[in-house]
């Protein structure tokens, strides 16, 4: 399937989302009926503490854009909520900030 039509042929999701934003799960389900893609993130949500765009983007194998749009959709109907980036020490992310990539690239091996 061609990513647009996840994403009903929209480029922009309603509400701006960082690839680093926390969604979680509200519990609220939606009135409308969801398409297989929304389904999806909507579980991969709720299977997790908090999972963030960029994860739910890879296991969902679409490109983030796309993402960010079917979950615009979802906190519109309130099913999902994000919380912004949350970046060691309280500041904000530094390339060479060792504990941050060293969390990343041993997550990235557990994956392999």
């Amino acid at each position: 399937m061609r990513p647009y039509t996840a994403s009903g042929g929209r480029t922009r999701p309603g509400i701006a989302l960082d690839l680093l934003s926390l969604m979680t799960a509200t519990g609220v389900r939606p009135r409308v009926p969801l398409g297989t893609e929304h389904t999806l993130a909507l579980r991969l949500c709720a299977g997790a503490a908090a999972v963030t765009v960029a994860e739910l983007a890879g296991q969902l194998r679409l490109p983030a854009a796309v993402v960010k749009v079917l979950l615009s959709d979802l906190m519109d109907y309130g099913a999902v909520m994000a919380q912004s980036p949350r970046f060691p020490r309280g500041g904000s992310f530094a390339a060479d900030d060792q504990s941050l990539l060293l969390a990343v690239l041993d997550g990235l091996r557990r994956r392999l």
